[in-house]
């Protein structure tokens, strides 16, 4: 049964003057070596940080569908740029399709090669280690903020309920009373229906 491969390349827009042609004739020769059959190449320009690149997006619904057997690239970086842990999500979901992978410049990264449980835990210390930085870097931020005196999460806007029952009693809707206060239709109504501050006319809006 011949083998269907898929071929990726990808040059960033910072990388002046650098074409896709050179992974391309390297990938193609590769390929051809293994008997694979190149079916599709995705060729891509743009920042391997970017989660949203087209003809990445466009290999891995392919790939979900079981249009190619394997994945073949010029390297780890040159698939993705996101970090350790995004990579990592990237090749467990190829697996979980059953579709293999194979770096170019990078034998050890082969799904089919002997070392492939080696390399996938490897990467899988390293996205929990990327994982943790991050975490710790979100709350020595929070730290940070609280000892400025910086309020967190979403401020709290002032509702005037006396204004919000005057406007309603001229026969002012919900929502034209909304967009004459900058509310949410609904915040208009929950004011109202505040029971036990019926003495306050004004109140802080309460957040979802």
């Amino acid at each position: 049964m011949i083998c269907r491969a898929a071929l990726y390349a990808r040059v960033s827009t910072s990388d002046k003057g650098q074409s896709p042609d050179n992974q391309l004739t390297d990938l193609r020769q590769f390929a051809a070596g293994q008997g694979w059959e190149v079916t599709t190449e995705y060729i891509e320009y743009e920042s391997g940080g970017k989660a949203d690149r087209p003809q990445f997006k466009a290999m891995m619904a392919a790939a979900s569908r079981r249009e190619f057997d394997v994945l073949l690239f010029w390297s780890l970086d040159r698939l993705s740029r996101e970090g350790a842990l995004k990579t990592l999500q990237v090749l467990d979901q190829l697996s979980r399709w059953n579709v293999a992978y194979r770096s170019y410049t990078e034998s050890y990264l082969d799904s089919a090669g002997m070392f492939a449980e080696a390399i996938v835990a490897l990467l899988a210390t390293l996205a929990k280690q990327e994982r943790l930085r991050i975490q710790e870097r979100v709350k020595a931020g929070l730290d940070r903020a609280i000892r400025e005196g910086k309020k967190l999460g979403r401020p709290l806007r002032v509702v005037r309920r006396d204004r919000i029952i005057e406007l309603r009693r001229a026969g002012w809707s919900w929502s034209r009373i909304g967009d004459k206060l900058g509310l949410h239709p609904s915040t208009v109504r929950r004011a109202v229906k505040v029971t036990t501050l019926v003495e306050n006319p004004v109140l802080e809006e309460v957040q979802r």
